[in-house]
C-alpha cells in the first residue's frame, strides 16, 4: 500500500536575456479584425525590390523584426492576406532604433464611409432623374409635333 518515495528528476534549465530594439507591427482590416497569419515581407533601404526578411504574422496580426542598424533609412514592411494588403515605411536611424511610431491609413472610418455612400446615392439618384426628365421632355415634344400636323385624309 505504501511504497518508497521516488526521487523526482528534472532537466536542467538555463536562461538568458538580451535587450534589443525590435519593431513590432500589427496588421488589421478596416473592421479592426487582426490580419492573422498574414504573409509579411520586410525590405531594407539598400534593396527595396528584394525582401530582406519574410515571415508570417501571429494570430493577432503581429509581426516583429530587428532591423540591421548598419542599413539606416526607410525600411518597408508589407502585409498581404487573401488579396488584401498594405505597405508601411519605417524610418530607422543609424544610431539606435526606429524613429517614432506611426500607423498607416489603410481605409476609411465609419463617418467617411457614410459620406461616400451618401454622395454616391445622391449621384445615382440625380443621374436617374436627369435622364428620366430628359426622356419625358423628348416624348412631349415628339407628341406635340405629331398632334400639330393636320391629317391629309
Amino acid at each position: 500500500m505504501f511504497g518508497t518515495a521516488r526521487h523526482a528528476y528534472a532537466h536542467g534549465v538555463s536562461m538568458s536575456y538580451q535587450t534589443t530594439e525590435v519593431i513590432e507591427i500589427q496588421g488589421k482590416y478596416d473592421s479592426g479584425e487582426p490580419m492573422a497569419d498574414a504573409q509579411v515581407a520586410v525590405y531594407a533601404p539598400d534593396d527595396p525590390s528584394t525582401p530582406w526578411l519574410t515571415g508570417t504574422a501571429d494570430d493577432q496580426g503581429v509581426f516583429m523584426f530587428k532591423p540591421d542598424l548598419s542599413q539606416p533609412g526607410n525600411w518597408e514592411v508589407q502585409f498581404r492576406l487573401a488579396g488584401h494588403g498594405d505597405i508601411m515605411t519605417i524610418p530607422v536611424d543609424a544610431e539606435s532604433n526606429p524613429v517614432g511610431t506611426r500607423g498607416s491609413t489603410g481605409g476609411l472610418n465609419s463617418v467617411q464611409k457614410l459620406i461616400v455612400f451618401g454622395a454616391m446615392t445622391w449621384g445615382f439618384v440625380g443621374t436617374a432623374l436627369y435622364f428620366s426628365g430628359r426622356k419625358q421632355r423628348m416624348q412631349k415634344s415628339a407628341d406635340s409635333g405629331l398632334q400639330s400636323t393636320p391629317s391629309q385624309f
